[in-house]
């Protein structure tokens, strides 16, 4: 697999927020010129199929875990092929995936969504900011973190807030 291995969360949160609106437009960083080097980035090999399989299992998590669905039948094609594998070592066992080459890094991504969903069960959350289109794994301890980034969305939220607070108090 050329590029680097990307983990779980890092992976999921990476693909998730690959189509970012930017200045109030709906972008696509997987689709745009670059698009290729992000997948072997992430560990792919930055094929066409490949990316389609990605967009695909992308817009469908997207849709799933801001509630538009709970279709999963886009998952579920993408795992069709997908077999894990045990490999035994004096370290312990390890699962192999074998998968064909243009479905392996999609298929990481919804295995990592699972294991991100299981283990964190509502943490992975869209960002608060109705304008924006990024996502979260809340690891805060009460579980309350909003936004994609306290910099960015948190700041302007809080901003709006004390501003609409302000006029309604004049």
């Amino acid at each position: 697999m050329a590029g680097a291995v990307i983990e779980d969360e890092d992976l999921l949160i990476a693909v998730l927020n690959s189509a970012p609106v930017v200045d109030g437009h709906p972008t696509d960083a997987l689709r745009a010129a670059g698009g290729e080097d992000r997948l072997r980035g992430l560990g792919g090999d930055g094929s066409a199929e490949e990316r389609e399989r990605v967009c695909q299992v992308r817009d469908a998590l997207q849709q799933l875990i801001r509630g538009g669905t709970r279709d999963v039948g886009p998952l579920d094609t993408v795992l069709r092929q997908a077999r894990l594998h045990p490999a035994v070592s004096p370290a312990g066992v390890t699962w192999q995936l074998e998968t064909p080459a243009d479905e392996k890094l999609a298929v990481r991504v919804v295995l990592a969504w699972s294991r991100v969903a299981t283990g964190l069960p509502g943490r992975l959350r869209p960002c608060a900011n109705a304008e924006c289109n990024l996502f979260l794994v809340d690891r805060s301890r009460p579980g309350t973190a909003r936004w994609c980034s306290m910099a960015a969305c948190g700041n302007r939220m809080k901003a709006r807030t004390h501003a609409r607070k302000r006029r309604s108090e004049q």
